[in-house]
């Protein structure tokens, strides 16, 4: 699998997204159990959102890391109207409290717009 360094760590081109997951109670193991074939193939890099199902996501991609947080690059992403100083400190440390870490290794701004 191809790689490239971010922020001085090797990680692969194509990463595992989250999108949609999250929304449906009962695909929720199939979910999980998808993550970790990801991991488990050499996929470590797994993106995800706090818009994605409000959470939702986050909190799947936080199981399925489970006891294997070393092998995963973990990038996420907060609402524009979370972005000023206050907001997204507590945007990032609702993401953490649901990915289950105390680390997310790039946090993005998910798409330009007004800041307050």
């Amino acid at each position: 699998m191809q790689t490239m360094e971010l922020g001085g760590v090797s990680v692969p081109r194509i990463g595992q997204g989250t999108w949609h997951m999250g929304e449906d109670a009962r695909q929720r193991q199939a979910e999980i159990r998808a993550l970790r074939e990801g991991l488990d193939l050499g996929m470590t890099l797994i993106d995800t959102a706090e818009m994605y199902a409000e959470g939702g996501a986050e909190e799947i991609v936080g199981e399925a890391i489970r006891g294997r947080r070393e092998q995963a690059y973990l990038v996420s992403k907060v609402y524009p109207h979370n972005a000023s100083i206050q907001g997204v400190q507590a945007a990032c440390e609702r993401s953490l409290r649901r990915l289950g870490t105390d680390t997310i290794d790039l946090y993005l701004l998910h798409w330009r717009g007004h800041t307050r």
